[in-house]
């Protein structure tokens, strides 16, 4: 069934969830990174029985469904695939606030077992809100051919929540997933997953979770948020839970005293979550030595010290072999279609041709169809081949990666630079692509 996404849509769409919701048995939320088989999950689980539209208010696209388990309906939440729930993008929002706010009997964070550790961070940051998760490891085929093994058993043993390792294109695959989602729903767990963060910081976290009451989410991670003092989330926090305003306010100001403002408070959070990641990642994950060393290299041509250096190499390299090596085929292609022309010129006049016909085929289309070869082709035939050998060594998007902050304040990403490339052959390319 689908809905449409203009503001009569959305009203609609509303309604129907909640009433799903108070019609279904248990509602399940399903979280994770963009391309990481959520969709795919979320299509095997709930078949045809799905709705689309947008988010209230938003135009971000919402997808939900049911499917039975033991005679039991759930309804499936799939949630914007986002990286992170930290910042204030619409995407990061809907899943924040979802996850927080709507009282879900499961949250299931679906992650991409070829890269566990940066899916890690998301998987942190949700058990941190609530303890009812189960955590999906996909793509295991894709793990396999790489020469990745993942521990599920030792990784669910750190995480303290079910973890399930899944192919989304199997649906045999997802029969233990089913299980996980049913026994998580019906538990009652009381304990939370807490990071254990430094010490500048440790004790005004603590103090100010003691601020809050008659709460349903982790009194942590409020107490996290109400320090970070995000105007967003900290008023929904307020109108859900009760807090001691004057008493967070002082912590805040102890933390200034320390020289710890907003922005550093997130920082020290966001580090201790990736390390947290890049630990639990060390633990649980056995590579082969071809994904070690592809690990290393990416330590290298990402590094601040070096990745902006290495990246302008390798693109004065591909600029100067294109330019250079390309005027050798092109002065060939030249000398051979005006050998070619010379030879029509003769034709023409041998048939007796008028000198207007001989001009329009021979002076005119031939000449200018084959200038525009000889220039264009060799460059192209040399440029776009490079481009596609650096893709498929994965070194344009750690190109990306380098340039993104730069690109951001220009309110793009980093892979416009990739675009930007192609238009110094063409603007069009560059132009169009942007």
């Amino acid at each position: 069934m689908g809905l449409t996404s203009n503001s009569t849509g959305n009203k609609l769409l509303k309604n129907n969830l909640e009433a799903l919701k108070k019609s279904s048995n248990f509602t399940v939320a399903l979280a994770g990174n963009p391309n990481v088989g959520k969709s795919s999950i979320f299509n095997s689980l709930t078949g045809m029985h799905q709705h689309t539209g947008n988010w209230p208010g938003k135009t971000v696209e919402n997808s939900f469904g049911t499917y039975t388990y033991l005679d039991k309906e759930m309804l499936l939440v799939d949630l914007p695939g986002t990286y992170s729930i930290m910042s204030d993008s619409p995407e990061e929002e809907i899943a924040r606030d979802f996850i927080c706010f709507e009282k879900q009997d499961c949250t299931v964070v679906v992650v991409d077992s070829t890269a566990l550790e940066r899916n890690l961070n998301l998987v942190l940051q949700i058990l941190e809100i609530t303890n009812k998760v189960v955590v999906c490891v996909n793509l295991l085929d894709e793990a396999s051919k790489k020469g990745i093994t993942v521990d599920l058993k030792k990784l669910e043993e750190i995480l303290g929540v079910p973890v399930v390792g899944t192919i989304a294109t199997k649906k045999k695959t997802l029969v233990n997933l089913k299980k996980a989602i049913y026994k998580i729903c019906n538990e009652n767990k009381e304990e939370y997953f807490n990071l254990e963060y430094p010490e500048e910081i440790k004790d005004e976290i603590l103090e100010a979770s003691k601020q809050i009451n008659d709460s349903n989410i982790n009194k942590n991670w409020i107490a996290n948020k109400l320090l970070e003092n995000n105007s967003k989330i900290v008023k929904k926090i307020k109108q859900k839970c009760k807090i001691n305003e004057e008493n967070i306010e002082e912590i805040r100001e102890k933390l200034k005293a320390k020289n710890i403002d907003k922005n550093k408070f997130q920082e020290i959070v966001s580090v201790k979550i990736v390390k947290e990641a890049e630990k639990i990642e060390k633990q649980v994950v056995e590579k082969s030595k071809k994904v070690e060393r592809d690990k290393k290299i990416d330590k290298i041509v990402t590094s601040k010290k070096f990745g902006i250096p290495i990246m302008l190499l390798f693109l004065g390299v591909i600029f100067w072999i294109t330019i250079v090596g390309a005027n050798y085929p092109s002065s060939l292609l030249s000398e051979f279609f005006g050998f070619i022309q010379e030879k029509l010129l003769i034709f023409f006049d041998n048939i007796g041709s008028p000198e207007w016909l001989k001009d329009l085929l021979v002076n005119g289309m031939y000449q200018t169809l084959t200038w525009v070869v000889s220039v264009m082709l060799p460059p192209m035939a040399i440029f776009f081949p490079l481009f596609t050998l650096f893709e498929d060594l994965g070194y344009l998007p750690r190109i990306a990666f380098n340039l993104d902050s730069c690109f951001k304040k220009v309110c793009s990403s980093g892979k416009q630079a990739l675009t930007m490339c192609m238009g110094f052959g063409c603007n069009a390319a560059g132009v169009c692509r942007m």
